[in-house]
């Protein structure tokens, strides 16, 4: 290529690098020099995560160890959590609903999970999912660091899609009155079907999905706006340390299979 006509195109490059400026510094933090320190180190983000809050969170105390971990995201290493703005979100409507039985499924590092765990009423229970086993051992040490035990939160080694159809028999989970969908979007659809399937959502339950906006669930969201089974309501907000990125939250309303 010509000097002249990479000129011709570099106003285009400034223009593009500017209006995604925000997606570009995204693609930096959580992909390029996450990779990099995963081979310099040998350890996943969610491992370095929980080396930091053994460091310098308080034992036995969720709020703090949450915090902890936000300040991490923030100022060490961009986790891709949930993070404070959508953890309000969700803790509020935990506290609304008081459910006695809430299924998760993607726990991730556990900061959600804390969220849900700090929030259920007494004698709640918690099931949470996670198929990757690795990201899973750090979740169960960050789970019970924060003095929450197996009675009240049980995690499963499993993908959501094998585990759904055994919550009955196997995990003696008869129905989930509210369900956080945080794994991957893509699984959204197949598995609020699945979980209608197997009359798993009470009439009421609630059901919530994280980044339904970025990187986005498109046909989750048609199709619970569609069937006429749920009443939907959007959560805006932004990615957490990227306010410019657009998200949301989901919050389902099931009426019923009717």
């Amino acid at each position: 290529m010509s000097p002249a006509i990479a000129l011709a195109f570099l106003p285009l490059v400034v223009t593009l690098l500017v209006r995604y400026r925000h997606y570009f510094r995204l693609l930096v933090r959580m992909v390029l020099l996450r990779s990099l320190r995963d081979c310099l180190s040998g350890l996943r983000i969610e491992e370095r995560a929980f080396s930091y809050v053994l460091t310098h969170a308080l034992p036995g105390d969720p709020s703090h160890i949450l915090t902890t971990l936000d300040h991490w995201s923030s100022h060490c290493e961009y986790l891709g959590h949930m993070g404070p703005v959508k953890g309000q979100i969700l803790m509020r409507l935990v506290e609304e609903k008081a459910p006695a039985c809430v299924l998760e499924l993607g726990t991730h590092c556990g900061y959600s999970t804390l969220l849900i765990a700090c929030a259920l009423p007494a004698g709640g229970r918690l099931l949470t999912v996670e198929w990757d086993p690795r990201t899973a051992a750090v979740a169960e040490k960050l789970i019970r660091l924060a003095g929450f035990d197996e009675r009240t939160v049980e995690l499963i080694v499993s993908s959501s899609e094998e585990v759904i159809p055994r919550l009955r028999t196997q995990y003696q989970l008869s129905r989930a009155d509210l369900v956080l969908l945080a794994h991957r979007p893509r699984c959204y659809l197949r598995d609020l079907q699945l979980l209608e399937a197997h009359a798993l959502l009470p009439a009421g339950a609630t059901v919530l999905a994280d980044h339904v906006l970025f990187p986005g669930a498109p046909r989750f969201l048609q199709y619970a706006k569609n069937c006429g089974r749920y009443r939907c309501r959007l959560h805006h907000t932004g990615l957490p340390d990227f306010p410019a990125i657009k998200d949301g939250i989901a919050q389902l309303t099931y009426a019923g299979p009717g």
